[in-house]
């Protein structure tokens, strides 16, 4: 029995024991009088989940005139008996089983695993065992990324909140530019199909009751783009120029960040967390101020060229420190600017979380570990799923991010780790696309070394399409990787696959080595890897809409090859290439709207507009 067990996260100490426990109908999860509605919401939840995978229906009660032979589980919160914050003991024995847990979150937590061992419970009998587990990281998030250009439904939130909390995942960020409801700025919003105040307050609650933070979001200094385009706050922009970027010779076209220098910057974002922050329960706030990357090329330009950049960014960053700390929040804000000046980085107070991310599998978690642990400054690992600028992910890489992340975050005592999703140019990866890097993300920042020889093919499968057969985890796990194509450059964040269907590599520039037969090969191992995908026994609820959206991720990156071939002086009829092309992207206006909002369907489909016109 349990020669297959598959749990995620896995538990740090689980113990086999003598026997087993029998589920039968009409039995009782006793709670703890004196916690009863601390743990209330726990207790439903293996109910539900007894109805549903074991066809039995078992009640909560909080009396103690209750036969013993009636109660099958016990929930309670004992911190005598479970010493660390979160951390749940979890005892099937042949008369009973039991969950402790340090405190509610606890609870809910063993519980959590309980339900993971019920669905593998084969005839509803379980083995006696005993876990004992906690978590390496206090904070484990994902911040998912609603600005650029999918704002997901309620519907959608809701259903994630839930795969998360049953991850152990206990933080949750929506990266926001400009897609709140912001009452006194409609002209921002206005086309994005925002999240209203409403809306946050009841996402709110149902984060909490599955003891997940919801903490707000709101980029405060760069990516402020979609703000300083209108004549209202244009004049509060860096520049309107083209600015130079990082990134080689690339350039474009601004605005971009926030004036430091201009007073109505500050007054701006003031107004904004005045409407935002009091739809949230968290005390914390991450203001972005990450890429400044026009930083010095405009209105700030003397003030750089006298101070340093360095210094006019920390002195804007301390203005918002200040206005956040006087609120009674804790601020979050994004380290990769800050790591560029090590001298400033021990002017930062010691009451912020710096978020240091890093999205390769060789990101220097470990440099700039040290530099914020040196600097007495609490911080976060941030790695990412490599989702976007790819369709379908980068496998490989997405768990070399994760695994780098939580090593170094733990080597140098990282508070925190936030696992991220961006939407880069257009966000067209649908949302099943990222369970794999959700799922890992939160093993490894429960207990790395318990979840090192995760299967993950295996653990995603089961508890992400809810396919006890393994084979969507393995199609999941297998697509991710076919951005490998031989002879072809990794690209830094992105896939070439995924470029080709944007239009940007008609010159060639990395095809210097690469063949036909590459290609055809590429396109050989997409269809051998999408082969089983219609017969697969997913009995999750959206099951017929994750195939489709597999399926048609799988046409699209076919399509990317056919048009490497062309590039490659294959012969192909442009007609059938832009019909195959506006099919696709008719079933992916579809599969958008089955799971997100509409505002930001038209500005994502704009990136189809270059390879449309190639195919003119």
């Amino acid at each position: 029995m349990f020669e297959t067990l598959v749990l995620l996260p896995h538990p740090r100490h689980l113990t086999w024991l003598e026997g087993t426990f029998t589920f039968t109908d009409g039995r009782l999860v006793a709670l703890d009088p004196r916690q009863a509605q601390a743990v209330r919401f726990a207790g439903l939840r293996f109910c539900a989940a007894a109805r549903r995978y074991l066809g039995l229906e078992w009640d909560v009660t909080a009396s103690s005139a209750v036969p013993a032979g009636q109660v099958g589980l016990t929930l309670a919160i004992m911190p005598e008996a479970v010493a660390y914050p979160e951390g749940y003991r979890l005892r099937v024995a042949p008369e009973g089983i039991t969950v402790y847990g340090g405190d509610a979150a606890g609870v809910f937590y063993g519980v959590g695993t309980l339900i993971q061992l019920v669905q593998q419970a084969a005839g509803g009998v379980l083995p006696c065992l005993e876990i004992t587990d906690w978590p390496d990281f206090p904070a484990r998030g994902l911040m998912l990324d609603v600005s650029r250009d999918k704002v997901p439904t309620l519907e959608t939130l809701f259903a994630l909140v839930d795969r998360l909390a049953s991850w152990k995942v206990n933080q949750v960020q929506l990266y926001t530019e400009h897609t709140f409801a912001y009452r006194q700025h409609p002209e921002v919003w206005k086309d994005a199909s925002p999240l209203t105040g409403a809306e946050i307050l009841a996402l709110d609650a149902y984060c909490r009751e599955r003891f997940i933070e919801l903490v707000p979001n709101q980029n405060s200094f760069g990516h402020m783009k979609p703000w300083l385009i209108h004549e209202r706050y244009a004049h509060l922009a860096e520049t309107h120029g083209e600015i130079k970027t990082p990134w080689g010779n690339y350039t474009m076209p601004g605005p971009f960040s926030l004036a430091p220098e201009h007073p109505g910057s500050l007054e701006l974002i003031r107004s904004l967390y005045d409407e935002l922050l009091p739809h949230f329960t968290s005390h914390q706030i991450n203001v972005g101020c990450d890429e400044t990357i026009d930083l010095g090329q405009g209105a700030s330009k003397a003030a750089c060229e006298a101070l340093g950049a360095g210094r006019v960014y920390l002195d804007f960053l301390l203005k918002i420190y200040r206005d956040v700390t006087r609120r009674g929040y804790t601020m979050q804000f994004w380290g990769d600017i800050i790591t560029h000046y090590p001298d400033l980085v021990p002017q930062l107070p010691h009451d912020v979380i710096a978020l240091e991310w890093g999205y390769e599998f060789d990101h220097p978690f470990d440099a700039h570990g040290a530099q914020f642990a040196a600097a007495g400054v609490p911080f976060y690992v941030c790695p990412g799923t490599a989702t976007w600028n790819s369709l379908v992910g980068r496998t490989d890489n997405a768990l070399g991010n994760l695994l780098n992340a939580a090593e170094n975050g733990l080597k140098h005592g990282a508070s925190g780790y936030l696992n991220t999703e961006w939407g880069d140019n257009g966000h067209w990866q649908y949302l099943p696309m990222n369970y794999l890097g959700y799922g890992v993300g939160a093993a490894y920042s429960w207990c790395l070394e318990a979840n090192r020889a995760l299967d993950v093919p295996a653990a995603i499968s089961r508890f992400a399409f809810d396919d006890a057969s393994g084979m969507m985890g393995k199609i999941a796990y297998d697509l991710g990787n076919v951005y490998q194509v031989p002879h072809v450059p990794r690209l830094h964040n992105s896939s070439i696959l995924f470029h080709l269907l944007q239009g940007a590599v008609g010159d060639k520039e990395h095809f210097t080595d690469v063949t036909v037969e590459d290609f055809e090969t590429t396109l050989e191992r997409i269809d051998a890897i999408l082969a089983p995908l219609a017969g697969i026994p997913m009995h999750c609820a959206d099951a017929d809409l994750i195939k489709r959206e597999f399926a048609n991720a799988g046409r699209l990156l076919r399509h990317a090859c056919r048009r490497a071939l062309q590039l490659l002086g294959q012969e192909t009829d442009n007609a059938a290439m832009r019909a195959d092309l506006e099919e696709a992207i008719a079933e992916h206006k579809a599969l958008w709207l089955a799971r997100n909002r509409p505002g930001g369907l038209d500005d994502s489909l704009k990136y189809f507009d270059a390879l449309r016109k190639a195919y003119t």
